[in-house]
């Protein structure tokens, strides 16, 4: 077992606090060598400024694009304020070249606990 940091910016304070509360269970990442060896097993520590919590994996699992992974999990299980793949798409694309990172490396999906 492993265990992995997660870190949230505090414009996604909102996304951190739907984790914690379990409204959001499924985190994803594109899938640099940061998080593309994440398993399930393995706990991850999701960091928001000075608060913290852990959640262990599932599952995670890795998707060549955004459009496969979401034939997998539902959008309001990664984004459940969001009500399109287009609105999650253009939230991706906020975080700094999450596109080029995507199409480079995938998009790993993290189911929590």
């Amino acid at each position: 077992m492993d265990k992995y940091t997660l870190k949230f910016r505090a414009i996604n304070r909102d996304i951190f606090l739907d984790i914690k509360s379990g409204k959001k269970t499924v985190e994803t990442r594109a899938a640099s060598e940061r998080y593309r060896d994440i398993k399930a097993g393995d706990v991850v520590v999701l960091v928001c400024g000075k608060d913290r919590f852990s959640k262990k994996v599932k599952k995670a699992r890795t998707f060549k694009t955004t459009g496969a992974l979401l034939k997998v999990h539902s959008l309001k299980k990664i984004m459940p304020e969001l009500n399109s793949e287009k609105e999650w798409r253009e939230e991706l694309y906020t975080y700094p070249n999450y596109k080029e990172k995507i199409r480079k490396h995938g998009i790993v999906a993290l189911e929590l606990k």
